[in-house]
């Protein structure tokens, strides 16, 4: 049986994103902006983001997999949707829904290195530094949560969850009445 708590209402979630539009629009003040959102968890975040930043932007989307149906990442990356178009020179933000371990985002953001942006920054929406195994450096966060399973606001458990408008603990009782 599976069950979800509110941890952030929804309120409190979209005032903090037009903080961070606000700081993102100052950051660039003058220049051109490509999103590249992570899908699928990102693409809530990323729209009510794009939304209030003042400035020209493009978006790109990509999709990263370590996950599967489960609640543990496998530690194994595989890019399932590569970039449109190239960001050789332009001013790039990752835009991502939860860093965790950061293996994922340690491999997506050196390969995206790589392909010569004029910048390259990473936004979150959520951050579980206590999960880190990784040194990946956030340069925009929305929230610093525990080390609990999270869903709604984009964030899913098995596709399901996405749509609900706050973030929000998963908590599962197994057959034997034990909570995961």
């Amino acid at each position: 049986m599976e069950t979800v708590s509110v941890m952030i209402p929804e309120e409190r979630l979209l005032a903090r994103v037009r903080e961070m539009a606000e700081q993102i629009t100052a950051d660039y003040e003058g220049c051109e902006l490509k999103l590249v959102c992570i899908l699928k968890g990102s693409v809530f975040f990323t729209t009510e983001l794009a939304k209030r930043i003042d400035l020209p932007i493009k978006l790109d989307f990509m999709s990263v997999s370590s996950y599967g149906d489960d609640t543990e990442s496998s530690g194994r990356v595989r890019i399932v949707k590569d970039l449109d178009e190239s960001i050789r020179g332009q001013h790039v933000i990752v835009v991502e829904d939860i860093v965790d371990s950061g293996r994922t985002l340690e491999f997506l953001l050196e390969m995206l290195k790589s392909r010569q942006p004029e910048s390259l920054r990473l936004c979150t929406l959520l951050d579980k530094p206590s999960r880190r195994v990784t040194d990946v450096k956030v340069d925009y966060t929305g929230f610093e949560i525990p080390d609990e399973f999270v869903v709604g606001f984009g964030l899913d458990y098995a596709q399901k969850y996405r749509a609900l408008p706050f973030i929000g603990k998963l908590s599962i009782t197994k057959e034997d009445g034990e909570t995961e």
